[in-house]
C-alpha cells in the first residue's frame, strides 16, 4: 500500500513513493483540474513552483515542472521559498502555483502543497485532483528535458511585513535558530530591517525534522543554553517550509503556537479567530475575542472557518492552528499601514506580530505569556502507528457505556464529555483534557493534554502516551 495521502495540508508521503511518476500524475491532475474548471486554461499560464531545502526537493520541483510543461502550461521556478511567499506571488499574479515540501517530517518523506490562484487548494479540490488522477490513468512519467523559467517572489513578501511593521523592533535583540528551514535568511533579514538585531544560531546544511508541535528535546535544550549564554529578548525559528512559527521567551522557554497565534490576533485587532479544536480552552474564555470558530485540524479546515466568520459579518478574521501557523482571512489597517489577507499559513507574521506586542507593551514574553493564563497545554506524539490502530483505540474509547473509556480514566474523574470534530477529545471530571487523533501526514498517534499545572500536564501526557502506547502494539 503507497504511503501517499492527503493529509491536513497538502500530498505527503515516503521520498521512494513520491519521485517519478506519482509526482508527474499528481501535478498533471491538479493542471487538468484547472483546465476543466476554466482557472489556467489558456495555453501559455504560468504556474509557479517552489520548494524547501530537503534532499529530494530539487528533483521533485523538475519533475512537477515536466508535468506543467506537458499540460500546456508555464512552470516557473520560484527556488527554495517560503510556503507563504509562494502562495503570496501566485494570488498577486492571479495563478496557480505548487509547492514541493514534507514541512517538519522526515528528510525521507517529502510533499505538494497545490494553491489555486485564489488561495489554497480546499478538501473538494484535493478530491478533484484524485479523480482527475484516476481519469488521466498515466503509466509512465517521461525523462526531465524542459528548463523552467525564474522569478524572485522573496522580495515582495519581505516588503509585505518591513512596509506593515516600519520600525517595530527597534531596540530588540532576538536569536534566530536557521536549521534548515527555508525561511531562515528572510527571517533574519525582515528582523534587521525593523530594527533589531538578529543573532543567527543552529544553521544546518543537512534537514533537520523540526516540528513545532512536538519539539525535540534537543531544540528545547539548544533554545535554554542560546539564552543563558547570550542576552535575548527571544529566539525565533520555523518548521522546514516556514508556514509554522516557535517563539521563545528571553529565557529559552517556547511558547505554544496557539498562544503565538492569540498574540499575533490581539496585535492585529481581531474580532473574530478560527482555529482547530486542539487549541487551548482559554481561547473560549468570555472576553477574550468576540467571536471564536472551533475547526478540525489542518488549514484547509480553518479556511473554511474563516470564510465562514467572514459570512457571519467579522471584520478582523485571523486562523492559527495549535502548531502557530497563522492565516490572515481579511485586510488589516494599522495605525495608517495596511496589511492584505493571506489564507494560507505564514510563519513570518506571528513572529512579528508577537515581538511587536511585547515591545510595544514593554514586557518581556514570559509576561504576557504568564498573563494569557492559558491551561498548560503539551502534545507528543507516537511514531509509526497506522491510522487503522488510533482508529481502533478512538472507536472503543467513544463506544457508548464504553467500560474501558471509564476504567481508563476513572483516577481522573471520569470523561464527563466528549468532542469527536476530528479524533476524540475527552474532558474529564477533574477539569483535564486528553484528545487522541492520527496525523494527517505520517503513520503517527498525537496525544494533546491540558491541565491546570505544568506538573500535571506532564503526568497526563506521560500516562497517555504510555497508555495509547499499550492499546496500538
Amino acid at each position: 500500500m503507497s504511503s501517499l495521502k492527503f493529509g491536513t495540508s497538502g500530498l505527503r508521503g515516503l521520498v521512494t513513493e513520491l519521485v517519478g511518476l506519482p509526482t508527474y500524475a499528481h501535478v498533471r491532475a491538479f493542471c487538468a483540474m484547472l483546465r476543466d474548471e476554466g482557472e489556467a486554461a489558456k495555453p501559455g499560464s504560468d504556474v509557479l513552483i517552489g520548494r524547501d531545502l530537503r534532499s529530494s526537493s530539487p528533483l521533485l520541483a523538475a519533475q512537477c515542472a515536466q508535468a506543467i510543461a506537458d499540460a500546456g502550461l508555464v512552470p516557473v521556478d520560484c527556488g527554495p521559498v517560503p510556503t507563504p511567499a509562494l502562495a503570496l506571488a501566485a494570488m498577486a499574479a492571479g495563478c496557480p502555483a505548487v509547492m514541493v515540501t514534507g514541512s517538519h517530517i522526515p528528510d525521507d518523506r517529502n510533499g505538494l502543497k497545490f494553491y489555486r490562484a485564489g488561495g489554497e487548494i480546499d478538501k473538494a479540490d484535493e478530491a478533484g485532483i484524485l479523480a482527475q488522477h484516476e481519469a488521466l490513468a498515466l503509466a509512465t512519467a517521461p525523462d526531465i528535458s524542459i528548463t523552467a523559467r525564474q522569478r524572485d517572489v522573496l522580495a515582495p513578501y519581505r516588503a509585505r511585513y518591513v512596509d506593515f511593521f516600519g520600525h517595530a523592533l527597534d531596540g530588540l535583540t532576538i536569536g534566530v535558530y536557521q536549521h534548515s528551514s527555508v525561511g531562515r535568511d528572510v527571517v533574519h533579514d525582515v528582523l534587521a530591517a525593523l530594527g533589531a538585531t538578529p543573532v543567527p544560531l543552529g544553521r544546518s546544511e543537512t534537514f533537520i525534522p523540526v516540528d513545532t508541535e512536538a519539539l525535540r528535546p534537543e531544540d528545547e535544550n539548544l533554545a535554554r543554553r542560546w539564552a543563558s549564554e547570550r542576552r535575548l529578548d527571544a529566539i525565533v525559528s520555523t518548521d522546514g517550509d516556514a508556514d509554522r512559527p516557535l517563539v521563545a521567551d528571553e529565557v529559552g522557554r517556547f511558547l505554544r503556537g496557539d498562544l503565538v497565534g492569540a498574540l499575533t490576533a490581539r496585535f492585529l485587532g481581531a474580532d473574530a479567530i478560527v482555529t482547530p479544536v486542539t487549541s487551548n480552552s482559554a481561547l473560549d474564555r468570555p472576553g477574550s475575542f468576540d467571536k471564536v470558530v472551533r475547526t478540525r485540524v489542518g488549514s484547509p479546515h480553518v479556511i473554511a472557518g474563516m470564510t465562514e466568520a467572514e459570512a457571519a459579518g467579522a471584520g478582523t478574521i485571523v486562523g492559527f492552528e495549535a502548531n502557530g501557523g497563522v492565516l490572515l482571512g481579511s485586510n488589516v489597517m494599522l495605525d495608517g499601514r495596511h496589511l492584505s489577507a493571506l489564507p494560507t499559513r505564514d510563519a513570518l507574521l506571528p513572529i512579528l506580530a508577537t515581538l511587536a506586542l511585547a515591545r510595544a507593551t514593554g514586557k518581556p514574553l514570559s509576561a504576557m505569556a504568564a498573563e494569557a493564563r492559558f491551561a498548560t497545554a503539551l502534545s507528543n506524539r507516537l511514531q509509526e502507528v497506522p491510522q487503522d490502530r488510533t482508529a481502533a483505540l478512538i472507536a472503543r474509547l467513544d463506544a457508548e457505556d464504553s467500560g474501558f473509556r471509564d476504567t481508563a480514566f476513572a483516577a481522573h474523574g471520569a470523561v464527563v464529555s466528549r468532542d469527536r470534530r476530528d479524533g476524540l477529545r475527552l474532558t474529564l471530571g477533574n477539569g483535564a483534557t486528553v484528545h487522541f487523533r492520527a496525523s494527517g501526514n505520517a503513520p503517527e498517534l498525537r496525544v494533546y493534554v491540558e491541565a491546570p499545572t505544568p506538573e500535571a500536564a506532564e503526568a497526563l501526557l506521560t500516562e497517555n502516551l504510555a497508555f495509547a502506547a499499550a492499546q496500538t502494539r
